[in-house]
């Protein structure tokens, strides 16, 4: 991958943005295949560029009238001349307000693909940023849980081995 497919892919992810923050589905959608998937944060999927078209319009004259959406690529990774696996944030950010509410933090994971008309995302996964620890294995909750699966188990409950 050239510095220069680089820079395209980050100008198409500026193009998203500047698309959503528009209101303009049209735009929005150009940024895509015809055959792109798209993921929700909710896990809404909407496969094929026309569905989530016509939820984003749906959006932009409704729910998200005068929204903006505020991000950054974190990170483009080649994983073959004519393919990159992006990731960006991609926060929605409502009209009355001025910064981002912690619990609207998103992340993204894109698909870029070289076409006859520039690179387009070909995929989409969109999910909040919400990490939670992970429990050591001796702590109490997860000896609690270890308990509850052998509990299940002894009674012949839950999924077999």
């Amino acid at each position: 991958m050239t510095e220069n497919d680089r820079s395209e892919i980050q100008q198409l992810f500026a193009r998203l943005l500047r698309a959503w923050t528009d209101n303009d589905a049209v735009a929005y959608g150009a940024c895509f295949t015809e055959d792109s998937d798209y993921v929700s944060y909710d896990g809404t999927r909407a496969a094929g560029r026309a569905p989530m078209q016509d939820a984003h319009d749906q959006l932009f004259r409704g729910v998200l009238a005068g929204s903006a959406l505020v991000g950054e690529i974190e990170s483009i990774r080649p994983v073959g001349r004519d393919v990159a696996v992006v990731h960006g944030t991609g926060s929605v950010l409502m009209p009355w307000r001025s910064r981002l509410p912690r619990r609207r933090r998103s992340r993204q994971t894109l698909v870029a693909v070289r076409t006859p008309a520039g690179w387009r995302f070909t995929a989409l996964h969109n999910g909040r940023v919400r990490p939670v620890r992970i429990p050591a294995p001796d702590s109490l909750p997860a000896r609690l849980s270890q308990a509850m699966g052998r509990w299940a188990r002894g009674l012949g409950l839950g999924h077999a081995r």
